[in-house]
């Protein structure tokens, strides 16, 4: 009777596989329709991330362990290198239960079947798709050798945790390549397809160790590994993850790729999907990692809700080696790096880098007192300096830049004009809509972090601005380039002001200066400049040496909120822990001077030549033939005065001036 039953049950399958054959949309002849994910990579060439709809990261069967390889076959297959692709004995078992319960109730699925219901088929369960099952399981055998089927097989199934093929799950279970995968680790792993839900190790580890040891004595049955290895994997002690891995690394940065590719490609996601590119792009993961640390670590001693930006770009060519736009993508996918807001007096350099520009020095004094300027349609407009209002005293312009005084800083706007100030900001880097307002020279227009790490870059790299670079080069899977992009250079401004204006922002970070803290924080050449807003909302540090720009933004989203705290107390630290990270394995430079520029000693109370008798001096750099002549005379040369309004003496230096650009 059992045979009879078993011819009928052949027929069958025969006349409903050739029927299936007929209406198959696919032909394994041809290579199956696999996805193959791109490949983002570092500028290093290490993995950031692979974008998929899911998490997979494809590998070669000699980048997956023997042991992972044997278990999966001793538990998902044990006669696949001996069948072609079905195993009749199984497949009539389970057929002759469906067919008494009429429906699916048992598997006797092979490696191969199970791939090609993967490649070509639904989640239908019905007998009709386990028959295309079979046509497409035949097919798939006669096209592919056995290892190519199990390489492509463990780079699809499911190990949950939202892991797709082995190396995704062993980065997550265990933090680390499949090909480093032990024996032990291998039988759990190939214990998970099954259920993996249920015996997820990071869930239900007695589950998974009872499954493990199913696997490892079925591998010992089918003499794939001795007894002493089996005990031995039994014994390892394996602590899986309790917090399953993020794939993704840079998830800010990694956006700004896909957006690239959607924006600039009609099939754009589709390409990364399916096509298997690898993009090269400029971040540098360990740099990175340092971003993100420096600015966590920076926002926690303030609350959780408190957010900041951390973008670093290469001066020299324009390449974003860091992006962290914000503390926790989870929970906002806002990329604070690309949002405008205030930078407040870290927009100050572009103001001074056209005023050098111009014909003013270093050693130009002007006087900080109340002044107020009339604004046609608006009240009118009274600058004053942080907490005490006013210095009451002139000011060089290298001491003004580097404690930040606004009253110099906008008397200065006024004589050169604000359209000044938005020619040479635009000429440096910056973008976004600016006012060309006196206040303009305070920062109260609107920018990005990566506009202003952009503009910094001049200051830093002899008055050459790069266009900023997310992407090297785009290849396909077979190696052909499809795009490469170059550093986009162009000189701005002469390389001598942009070397006085990097030593005027070199005393900020000093002792004196609005972000004196870094010296000891990271102890190398660097210049930089704080910023607040009027209203504590925002808190800038911008700073470089002579490979590396930074900008970091700290705010809240609600605008509402303040931050209570200056740049130079929040911002600074961060940018400093930073740059000491990205930096400590690099060589210790110093911006170099161009012909053409002099070093003086100067009198801070006047700005004239320093002499044996003067009292506060400093030094300052200067284009050949415009340094300080006249010698000052001490501390007898300038008298404060007793009353605001009276006995000031006109310490403004104005001279012709070159034009800006």
């Amino acid at each position: 009777m059992s045979r009879v039953i078993g011819y009928f049950l052949l027929a069958g399958f025969i006349i409903l596989f050739f029927s299936a054959a007929g209406c198959a949309t696919v032909d394994p002849e041809q290579a199956p329709d696999i996805a193959m994910p791109s490949k983002i990579v570092d500028i290093n060439n290490k993995l950031i991330t692979t974008v998929a709809p899911v998490n997979t990261i494809p590998v070669s069967l000699d980048e997956i362990a023997p042991a992972m390889q044997q278990a999966i076959v001793a538990i998902e297959d044990e006669r696949f290198y001996q069948h072609r692709g079905l195993d009749f004995k199984g497949l009539l078992r389970a057929a002759y239960q469906n067919l008494r319960s009429r429906g699916i109730v048992q598997g006797g699925s092979t490696i191969t079947q199970q791939l090609a219901k993967n490649l070509y088929l639904g989640p239908e369960r019905t007998l009709g798709r386990k028959v295309k099952e079979l046509f497409y399981t035949i097919k798939l055998e006669r096209t592919y050798t056995k290892k190519e089927i199990l390489n492509m097989y463990l780079n699809r199934i499911y190990f949950g945790q939202g892991a797709y093929g082995v190396e995704a799950a062993a980065r997550i279970y265990f933090n680390k390549s499949a090909k480093d995968l032990t024996l032990g680790e291998s039988a759990m792993l190939a214990g998970l397809p099954r259920a993996p839900s249920y015996y997820a190790p990071t869930t239900n580890p007695e589950g998974a160790k009872e499954r493990q040891k199913l696997v490892l004595n079925r591998m010992r049955q089918l003499g794939m590994i001795t007894e002493e290895a089996k005990k031995q994997a039994l014994a390892e002690h394996i602590q899986p993850r309790t917090k399953p891995q993020v794939l993704q690394q840079a998830p800010y940065f990694v956006a700004e790729i896909i957006k690239y590719f959607t924006n600039k490609y009609t099939n754009g996601l589709e390409m990364l999907y399916a096509n298997g590119l690898t993009i090269q792009t400029s971040l540098d993961l360990d740099m990175q990692k340092s971003a993100e640390e420096a600015l966590e670590q920076g926002l926690n001693q303030i609350n959780e809700e408190i957010n900041g930006a951390l973008v670093a770009v290469d001066p020299q060519n324009g390449y974003i080696k860091a992006m962290v736009g914000g503390r926790n993508w989870q929970k906002s996918q806002f990329n604070r790096v690309l949002a405008r807001v205030q930078p407040g007096s870290a927009f100050k350099p572009f103001l001074y880098t056209a005023a050098v520009a111009s014909g003013y020095t270093a050693a130009s004094t002007i006087y900080c007192e109340p002044v107020t300027y009339q604004v046609a349609g608006a009240e009118p407009y009274a600058p004053r300096d942080h907490k005490i209002g006013y210095h009451y005293r002139p000011f060089t312009l290298k001491q003004a830049l580097a404690i930040s005084d606004n009253v110099v800083a906008v008397r200065l706007a006024d004589m050169l004009g604000p359209d000044a100030i938005v020619r040479y900001a635009r000429a440096m880097g910056i973008e976004s809509p600016l006012r060309p307002f006196l206040s303009l020279a305070l920062g109260t227009s609107e920018v990005t972090p990566l506009e202003m790490a952009t503009a910094f870059g001049p200051l830093a790299n002899q008055g050459i601005r790069c266009q900023p670079v997310y992407i090297l080069k785009i290849t396909d899977s077979a190696g052909r380039i499809l795009e490469e992009q170059k550093p986009q250079l162009a000189k701005v401004i002469d390389e001598k002001v942009a070397y006085i204006v990097t030593d005027m922002l070199k005393a900020a970070v000093q002792p004196g200066g609005t972000a004196a803290r870094i010296a000891w924080l990271f102890p190398r050449p660097a210049a930089g400049k704080t910023g607040t807003t009027e209203d504590y909302t925002n808190a800038w540090f911008v700073g470089y040496t002579p490979n590396l720009v930074a900008a970091v933004y700290v705010g809240y989203d609600d605008k509402q909120k303040k931050v209570g705290l200056t740049g130079g107390d929040i911002a600074a630290p961060i940018w400093g822990q930073f740059m000491q990270a990205a930096l400590k394995d690099t060589e210790v430079t110093d911006f170099l001077a161009p012909p053409g520029v002099v070093q003086a000693e100067i009198c801070t109370m006047d700005g004239l030549r320093a002499t044996p008798l003067s009292g506060d001096t400093m030094s300052a750099y200067f284009i050949q033939g415009t340094e300080p002549k006249v010698p000052c005379l001490g501390d007898f040369g300038w008298t404060k005065p007793t009353d605001a309004g009276e006995g000031v003496r006109d310490w403004v230096e104005n001279p012709a001036g070159r034009q800006p650009p």
